[in-house]
């Protein structure tokens, strides 16, 4: 598939009326279904068993008029909850995490649930006739002993779509409070960049840095905004095809405008390859999560950020978002950082990503925090904790000289922010930090 089509696929499921509408599309079906084994005299059944009292028209459309009515106004409260929701959670946490409220599955598989519920109980409505009306058709005069027409069957599965419905209200009312929770939110952030990282560099206690990039003729970019998605497989088809090497000069989350380089093409003239290469990629206003691990690195940053901040000044939220972070840093620091775009070995590969070295992760993360965290004493100490059990498992000299160089400019940092037994305590927490990490430099 092309870069536009996957893109289309991702952004369509993180859509709120995805869904809704899916759901809604079979919920009809589902009720023309029921109505059409009612009509043929399939629901003749029901009539025989004893514990289950077949209902009457009056009954039966109070029941779904009922039914739609609560349906469609639960859909709306759910709706106003989540939207709420999401509002408190971007206006705390960051607009960055919008994005993963939206498409939260929980949210809206309840308002799909509510819609669709809605969407059966008016279909199967119209079909309800009362018994001083004339009956549609024949069959429809044969599937009842009773006078009018009644879908028993259609009636039946309305009953189990409530209960469903019930159950997804209180599943909903439990999921929003706890997907709003700090810790649930840094969770959830981590958790998958985590494995955003495995996926991106599946090669484990191999230290090789990137691939060096191979100079050619520029590529530069078409329009203004945001790298979305680069489809590397149709980028390593059209190079091999064509018997070139693509160096890629920027990454999926960089923002180029127009005659921005894209890519150096050796090998072969842009000219004749630049639509087909220009396809395999998507610009977009914004910043996604998709093949973008700084996109989530960035998100925990800005949490960090923001509860140091003097206005909310809640170190411990940031204590979080860094003890995520070096989770994030050492399994970084165990893998082969060359990304893995091609299908077969990657030695041969003829597409080179940007490269991206351990350093730039580090100071993706900590370095973006290092400012903020050493105006606190506690967020400090944690911050060269973090460090230190990243470094840990990292049998790569070179990396661990990174992790050691990023704390020293902490301890720096802090020394300008703090003064007295603050400062005596990070001093001591340096000195052990140094102590610690003195046989693997």
């Amino acid at each position: 598939m092309t870069a536009e089509i996957r893109f289309f696929w991702a952004r369509l499921n993180a859509n709120y009326w995805f869904l809704p509408a899916t759901f809604s599309l079979a919920a009809m079906l589902l009720a023309f279904g029921m109505i059409w084994l009612d009509r043929s005299g399939f629901a003749e059944f029901l009539n025989d068993v004893e514990w289950l009292i077949p209902a009457r028209p009056k009954g039966a459309s109070d029941m779904l008029t009922v039914m739609a009515g609560s349906m469609i106004a639960v859909a709306s409260t759910v709706f106003s909850i989540t939207i709420v929701a999401v509002s408190y959670a971007s206006g705390t946490y960051g607009p960055r995490l919008l994005t993963n409220f939206m498409s939260d599955r929980g949210n809206q598989f309840s308002l799909a649930t509510f819609i669709g519920s809605f969407v059966y109980a008016l279909t199967v409505l119209r079909a309800v006739r009362a018994e001083d009306e004339t009956p549609a058709s024949g069959a429809d005069a044969a599937a009842t002993a009773l006078p009018g027409f009644t879908p028993q069957l259609s009636l039946l599965v309305a009953y189990g779509l409530m209960a469903v419905s019930v159950a997804v209200l209180v599943f909903f009312l439990n999921h929003i409070p706890n997907s709003i929770r700090i810790n649930k939110v840094l969770e959830e952030i981590g958790s998958r960049l985590l494995d955003q990282v495995r996926k991106t560099y599946p090669l484990e206690e191999s230290f090789s840095e990137p691939r060096e990039c191979v100079s050619g003729q520029p590529l530069t970019a078409w329009e203004t905004g945001y790298v979305q998605l680069i489809d590397f497989e149709e980028l390593e088809d059209i190079a091999r095809e064509c018997g070139c090497i693509f160096s890629l000069s920027v990454r999926t989350g960089d923002f180029v405008h127009r005659q921005l380089p894209l890519m150096e093409i050796s090998g072969c003239t842009p000219t004749y390859i630049e639509d087909r290469v220009r396809a395999c990629m998507t610009l977009g206003p914004t910043r996604t999560p998709e093949q973008d691990p700084q996109f989530l690195i960035d998100e925990l940053a800005e949490i960090g950020l923001r509860a140091l901040s003097p206005g909310i000044n809640d170190p411990f939220t940031a204590i979080t978002a860094i003890h995520w972070l070096g989770a994030v840093t050492a399994e970084i620091g165990r893998r082969d950082l060359r990304k893995d775009v091609c299908r077969d070995d990657s030695e041969a590969c003829p597409i080179i990503p940007r490269p991206d070295t351990f350093q730039h992760y580090l100071d993706r993360g900590f370095g973006t925090m290092r400012s903020a965290v050493a105006t606190s004493p506690i967020a400090t100490r944690i911050m060269l904790e973090a460090l230190e059990n990243a470094a840990i498992p990292i049998d790569h000299k070179p990396r661990v000289v990174a992790l050691f160089k990023t704390a020293e400019r902490l301890v720096e940092q802090a020394r300008h922010s703090l003064a007295g037994p603050d400062q005596e305590m990070v001093e001591a927490r340096w000195d052990e930090f140094r102590e610690k990490l003195a046989g693997q430099l």
